[in-house]
C-alpha cells in the first residue's frame, strides 16, 4: 500500500510509520518536528520505501507527492498539555487549516481513505462515564485547553463535512491516553512524567487529590486500531473510540510506577490544572463491533517495556 502520515515523526505517528514499513508498504511522512523527533524516524531514512518531508503542513507543497494514497493518516498536531499550551496558535491552525489542506489533497489526488486522529479531549470534563461516541462532551470553549479540544472538534466537523458534501471515505479515531516507546520525556503526559521522576528520584507530582482517573493503551494496540480504521471496508463516516477501558486513579498509577522502577522518590501534590478531566474511560463497544479490535497488551507488560525505553534513551 501507499501510505501518507502527517505528524509521522511523533510518538504514535512514528510507531505507525514503523508498522507500515514492516509490512513493506511505501510510507511518506510530513512533519515539521516542532513536537515530533527526527530520532524517532532515523532508522527509516535509509529505506527506499520511505520518504520524509520536514515541512509545515500549512505551507507544504502537496504537488511534490505526485501520487495518490491508499490511506492518509492525519496525526499532525501537538498532543500533550505542555505542548499545545506552549503552541496554542499552531495547534489551532494545524487542526483547522492543516486538516483542510490535507482533505483537499485527498479529494484532488483521489486518494482512497482518510483517517483523522482525533482525541478523547473532545469529551472535555465528561458528565457521562464511560464515554461513548454519541456523547457530545462538556468542553470549555475558551479555557486553557481549548486550543486542542476545540481544534480537534473543528477537525472532526470539517472531516464529516467532506464526507457528506464530497462522499470522501473518512474515518475518525478518538484516541484515549496512549503510552509506550517514542514518548517524549518532558511532554507532560502522566506516564512519561511519573517514569522520568521515578527514575531520577525527583518528587512524583500528582495534581489535585489524585483521585481523577485515566485509562492507558499501549502504543502497539493503538497502531493496530488505527490500521484497522484505515483498512476495514464499509465504515466510512464512522467515529470510533480507540483506547483501553481499564481505568486507574492517578495516585494509584504513581504508586505503581514508583514500585516498578524501584524508586525512592516521594509523591508530592500540586493544585489541579484548569479543566482537567475528572474521569477518562472509553466505551469501546463500537471498536469491538466494527473493527474487531480490543487491546491485547496488559498494563504492567506495556509499562515494563516503556520503563526500559526511558532508561535506555533518557537516563
Amino acid at each position: 500500500m501507499n501510505i501518507l502520515i502527517t505528524g509521522g515523526a511523533g510518538f504514535i505517528g512514528s510507531n505507525l510509520t514503523g508498522f507500515h514499513l514492516n509490512k513493506n508498504d511505501t510510507v511518506v511522512v510530513i512533519d515539521n518536528l516542532i513536537t515530533g523527533l527526527r530520532q524517532n524516524i532515523e532508522l527509516f531514512l535509509s529505506k527506499s520505501n520511505f520518504k520524509f518531508y520536514q515541512n509545515d503542513l500549512l505551507t507544504f507543497d502537496f504537488s511534490l507527492l505526485n501520487s495518490n494514497f491508499d490511506i492518509i493518516y492525519h496525526l499532525a498536531s501537538p498532543a500533550s498539555p505542555i505542548q499545545y499550551k506552549k503552541r496554542p496558535i499552531e495547534t489551532l491552525r494545524v487542526n483547522s487549516e492543516g486538516t483542510y489542506r490535507t482533505l483537499e489533497f485527498m479529494k484532488e489526488s483521489k486518494s482512497k481513505t482518510f483517517v483523522l486522529a482525533s482525541t478523547s479531549e473532545v469529551y472535555g470534563d465528561p458528565t457521562l462515564h464511560p464515554q461513548p461516541e454519541s456523547y457530545w462532551g462538556n468542553v470549555n470553549p475558551i479555557g486553557g485547553r481549548s486550543c486542542y479540544d476545540e481544534g480537534k472538534r473543528f477537525a472532526e466537523a470539517l472531516t464529516m463535512t467532506y464526507f457528506r458534501k464530497f462522499g470522501l471515505d473518512v474515518r475518525i479515531g478518538r484516541i484515549f491516553n496512549t503510552y509506550g516507546p517514542n514518548m517524549e520525556k518532558e511532554d507532560g503526559r502522566v506516564i512519561s512524567n511519573f517514569i522520568m521522576q521515578s527514575l531520577t528520584n525527583k518528587p512524583i507530582t500528582v495534581y489535585g487529590t489524585g483521585k481523577q482517573t485515566r485509562s492507558f493503551c499501549f502504543v502497539s494496540d493503538m497502531v493496530d486500531a488505527l490500521y484497522l480504521l484505515g483498512t476495514r471496508p464499509n465504515i466510512s463516516g464512522e467515529i470510533i473510540n480507540v483506547g483501553n477501558p481499564e481505568e486507574y486513579m492517578i495516585l494509584d498509577l504513581a504508586r505503581i510506577i514508583k514500585k516498578e522502577t524501584g524508586s525512592a522518590a516521594e509523591i508530592s501534590f500540586k493544585p489541579i490544572e484548569e479543566d482537567d478531566p475528572k474521569q477518562r474511560q472509553p466505551n469501546i463497544v463500537k471498536a469491538k463491533k466494527l473493527l474487531g479490535w480490543q487491546p491485547k497488551i496488559k498494563f504492567l507488560e506495556g509499562l515494563g517495556v516503556t520503563i526500559s525505553y526511558f532508561k535506555g534513551r533518557f537516563v
